[in-house]
């Protein structure tokens, strides 16, 4: 083993970018990556910048005609073709989208790579986690479906087990729609129920199909779940799974968008609640995986109050030197994030919660709960198909 821990990152990435209105705001991947490194995380592990994916990564997940759509796209952004999701209000078209796109998807290419052939334990890319595109098209602020790129190579170099878990408040509909009929991946997605939100996909029924039957795993929570209910679903559906999956990497997604403050869902969890289930990835990925763990960004629009935080912690807690909750944040971090936004910047890495507490799964559940009426209906779906007892 080279190094325990690589952090991802080439400054060019920053160049995914929609516009000034679009919510996802590329400074929240530049705020990020100082408050690591005014944290010194970046000492504490190998910062890696892999190549973009190229054609023949991408056609891994997408399909040719729509890699072509993006090329003509980003050479001239006012032919992009709608009927492939892009010039749309979600997915405007910009100059250079399909080079800073593939460059993304090169990056958590890149880190399944290090992470499958041992030149790393945990590899992070927060700038990643792009899980609504699909084979054939663009959607929700997705042009490239970097995670689904990941776990295919990972199949490719030879992965026969590979558990994806997504905690973006959204559902990761298309890395579920990438392995729909594909046993050898294991998703699993927790989000805000497909009733008040997009993608309007990630029902409990949704398990799969063919030889992929039972592979996929859906968590639809209701609005306003806050922390001591994330949590608990979390470990009421994941840790059980990973158990009988016995993967052999966990590639997971940690979208900052649960957040309270976020303004495009309505979820309530706190920051306190994020880095408990990246430390439940983090350990489970020790438990079931041989500590084989690549962790992604994802989702996340409260760009200076909670997404440099949240990621933060996230490649804390992969480096082996997790920031404690009540850490003082640097001040000068503080005053780069006023100088690039004129906002106040929070002033340490925790929202009071810590520690977070939840009442586990196996001490009982409320039928009148509607939590618990979400896990419930996860655990009939979807428990039987995989042996498991509901």
């Amino acid at each position: 083993m080279s190094g325990r821990a690589q952090l991802m990152w080439d400054e060019a990435v920053t160049g995914y970018d929609f516009g000034a209105d679009h919510p996802m705001d590329p400074v929240r991947l530049e705020l990020t990556r100082k408050l690591v490194g005014a944290f010194g995380l970046d000492r504490e592990m190998r910062v890696v910048a892999a190549k973009p994916a190229g054609e023949s990564t991408l056609r891994l997940v997408h399909r040719q005609d729509y890699i072509d759509a993006v090329k003509a796209a980003s050479a001239d952004p006012g032919r992009a073709a709608g009927a492939y999701g892009l010039g749309t209000v979600d997915d405007p078209a910009f100059a250079g989208m399909h080079e800073v796109s593939a460059l993304i998807a090169g990056q958590s290419v890149g880190a399944a790579e290090a992470v499958w052939r041992g030149d790393a334990e945990h590899a992070v890319n927060f700038t990643g986690g792009l899980h609504h595109a699909m084979p054939g098209g663009a959607a929700g602020f997705c042009i490239y479906n970097d995670a689904a790129l990941a776990i295919a190579r990972l199949l490719e170099l030879g992965a026969e087990r590979v558990a994806y878990v997504d905690v973006d408040v959204h559902h990761g509909d298309g890395v579920q729609a990438a392995f729909w009929e594909d046993p050898r991946v294991l998703t699993i997605s927790l989000h805000e129920h497909p009733r008040t939100l997009f993608p309007q996909t990630g029902w409990p029924e949704e398990t799969g199909a063919g030889a992929g039957e039972g592979a996929a795993v859906n968590v639809a929570l209701p609005a306003g779940t806050g922390d001591a209910g994330w949590v608990r679903a979390f470990h009421a559906v994941v840790p059980e799974l990973l158990a009988e999956f016995r993967p052999q990497v966990i590639v997971s997604q940690h979208g900052a968008d649960t957040h309270f403050e976020d303004p495009l869902a309505h979820l309530a969890v706190s920051l306190d609640a994020q880095r408990a289930v990246q430390e439940a990835c983090h350990e489970l990925a020790h438990e079931y995986a041989g500590g084989k763990w690549v962790a992604l960004g994802g989702g996340g629009y409260a760009v200076v109050e909670v997404v440099p935080r949240s990621w933060t912690h996230l490649v804390g807690i992969a480096a082996g030197r997790p920031v404690a909750p009540e850490t003082v944040i640097p001040e000068e971090w503080r005053q780069e994030v006023f100088a690039r936004t004129r906002q106040s910047a929070p002033r340490r890495m925790t929202d009071g919660r810590w520690p977070v507490r939840w009442a586990p799964w196996e001490a009982g559940y409320d039928p009148a709960d509607r939590l618990d009426q979400a896990v419930r209906a996860t655990r009939r779906a979807a428990f039987p198909l995989r042996g498991l007892l509901a």
